[in-house]
């Protein structure tokens, strides 16, 4: 199966990083620009809503929430997307920075979506890096660049 990968160096302190990623207000700031629903804790989920759309666009299970792994799997989105895994790993890097590896894993084939999908992972996980490094974000729509429509 294929994965999404993406590998990013961030000039903030993995504390700083994993704040941004395992906590609902966090997500909302580098991805999705509004308030998500559900909570961040183990066993529990959370959706992800974009512009003014009622229904969350993708609705994640938190599988794993440690300090340096942190794994969602999807529950409800886009068909292809249901049942991968969104997996960060936040390694200590030089000078109190983060080196985080991300996958989205679980793919079924290769595609178009996929891609556009990798497109966008790249641009939101860009956003995740300014925002820790600076807080200024970058999330939808600005930070969308593979458009659907």
């Amino acid at each position: 199966m294929p994965d999404i990968l993406h590998r990013i160096s961030i000039d903030a302190p993995p504390k700083r990083v994993h704040d941004l990623i395992a906590g609902t207000d966090g997500i909302a700031r580098w991805w999705s620009g509004r308030p998500l629903t559900g909570e961040h804790t183990v066993g529990s989920s959370f959706g992800v809503h974009f512009g003014d759309a009622e229904r969350p666009a993708a609705v994640m299970q938190v599988l794993t929430d440690t300090p340096d792994h942190v794994v969602w799997r999807v529950t409800d989105g886009p068909g292809t997307w249901i049942d991968t895994r969104i997996i960060f790993t936040l390694r200590p890097s030089g000078h109190g920075g983060t080196t985080l590896l991300f996958t989205h894993t679980g793919w079924q084939e290769a595609s178009e979506f996929m891609s556009g999908c990798s497109t966008n992972w790249g641009a939101y996980l860009t956003s995740l890096k300014t925002g820790a490094e600076s807080d200024t974000f970058g999330a939808y729509p600005a930070g969308e660049i593979s458009r659907w429509d």
